[in-house]
């Protein structure tokens, strides 16, 4: 039986590999290489993260963003200069090279619960089993759509996980609906492809994070006031970033509530220029639409009560991402339904195991048992280490009585002496003491234990 099975590619998978190979803990990875930003984010998009809050995590800190963009001569900096998708994605394939060699390109197609483990069934028709399983599969599967727009065929409706490459928008009408960073990306990067793009927006102004002062030093009160974290500035989020589990161990109600308005739906600071050349529509909220002549006919309603039209080829949900186990279908129904969820995400221990023995989560679908920081990359280091360490001690525990039965099995096995030939040994070993190896003597003294 393996010891441990891997599922998902990115960050967080990574790191708990690298980690785990450290420890000398056999494990299996499957899956694309970080597919997420490879395939799923628009070409030409830069990270909300800055670049010290961007690695994908070693167990020695040896192969940081910092170290990858310095041997490839890429521009970087730790704060103030944006983070390229392409670099990342490049830092990625890097990483896994150097740190996670035993990547399989192999998606895991069903998981079911076994008495003493799991069995894994994987694209190729292979099938294994597996002690234990860590879920890392990122946003994959949790693409959230609007409830009145469900009616609309992915013709007329994506989300926008499902656009890198924005070229077939050339020349065409687009709304986006959405107000965080994925939004404003994605609207100003299709304004820039050439796309005739309108954005709608629930909120009635849309929030941009600050422009870092580049090449001016912060003063000592300005860090007291705000420090650094690695997913913003600001003593709340520095908690969120540096004590998650902390985090773990206040109420639920609490944990919830934090992770729902904790970095609410927010623009990068750079993205803000582009959005001025976008029409906006704040404060209006779809309310249904309809297939006319080929075209769509959104339907808005305003927080005044006002109600307006915007006819369009296409809409994007930038709607974010809802955790939902039901959504990971390659999950038996077994594991759906008795693994303990809230809000539809797992309910994890303090080493990320869940309520069924064996099954750990990370990255997102953590966030609510370790906070909001289980979103962003940064949270993969916390992760990496809290997993790793968790499955040492396991197999400590586990190996330990194994040990103490194989010895005994050996002391069966011996045929017990004649009386007459161990009294004549004993008398022997009187006039001729034995002189005993390290071993033996060990081995003895267990015995008269």
């Amino acid at each position: 039986m393996l010891e441990t099975a891997i599922i998902g590619a990115g960050p967080y998978g990574l790191s708990i590999a690298a980690h785990l190979r450290r420890r000398g803990i056999p494990f299996r990875i499957f899956g694309r290489l970080m597919d997420s930003w490879r395939a799923h984010m628009p070409k030409g998009m830069c990270l909300k993260s800055d670049g010290f809050a961007s690695n994908i995590y070693d167990p020695d800190g040896e192969f940081t963003l910092r170290h990858f963009c310095e041997e490839r001569g890429i521009e970087y900096s730790d704060s103030g200069l944006p983070v390229r998708l392409d670099t990342f994605s490049q830092y990625g394939l890097a990483f896994k090279e150097r740190m996670a060699p035993e990547l399989e390109d192999k998606l895991v197609t069903s998981l079911e619960r076994l008495p003493d483990g799991f069995r894994v069934g994987l694209d190729t028709g292979e099938n294994f089993t597996a002690r234990r399983v860590v879920l890392a599969v990122g946003i994959t599967h949790f693409e959230h759509l609007p409830a009145d727009l469900a009616n609309l065929s992915p013709d007329f409706l994506t989300h926008s996980f499902r656009h890198h490459d924005l070229e077939p928008f050339r020349g065409r009408s687009v709304v986006v609906i959405g107000g965080g960073s994925s939004a404003t990306d994605l609207a100003g990067l299709l304004h820039e492809t050439g796309a005739d793009v309108q954005l709608v927006s629930r909120r009635t102004s849309l929030k941009f994070h600050g422009a870092p002062q580049v090449g001016k030093p912060r003063s000592l009160w300005q860090q007291i006031q705000r420090p650094q974290s690695g997913i913003g500035p600001g003593w709340r989020l520095r908690f969120f970033a540096d004590a998650p589990m902390v985090f773990h161990y206040l109420p639920e109600s609490l944990r919830l509530e934090a992770v729902r308005r904790v970095l609410g739906p927010s623009g990068a600071w750079f993205a803000k220029e582009k959005m001025e050349r976008v029409p906006l529509h704040l404060g209006c909220t779809p309310k249904q639409a309809e297939i006319e002549n080929g075209r769509v006919r959104l339907h808005l309603r305003s927080v005044d009560g006002g109600e307006r039209e915007i006819l369009t080829d296409h809409i994007i949900a930038a709607t974010g991402y809802k955790v939902d186990l039901d959504r990971l279908k390659f999950l038996s129904s077994e594991i759906r339904s008795k693994v303990k969820v809230v809000n539809g995400a797992p309910v994890l221990s303090s080493s990320f195991e869940s309520s069924m023995p064996g099954l750990y989560f990370a990255g997102i679908a953590a966030a609510n048992s370790f906070g909001p920081v289980m979103r962003f990359a940064f949270g993969a280091g916390f992760a990496a280490r809290t997993i790793t360490r968790a499955m040492s001690k396991t197999r400590v525990r586990e190996s330990a009585p194994a040990s103490v039965s194989s010895r005994h099995e050996l002391h069966e096995i011996k045929a017990p002496e004649s009386r007459e030939k161990a009294g004549a040994a004993s008398q022997e070993s009187i006039r001729c003491p034995k002189k005993f190896t390290h071993e033996e003597r060990n081995h003895r003294d267990s015995r008269r234990l």
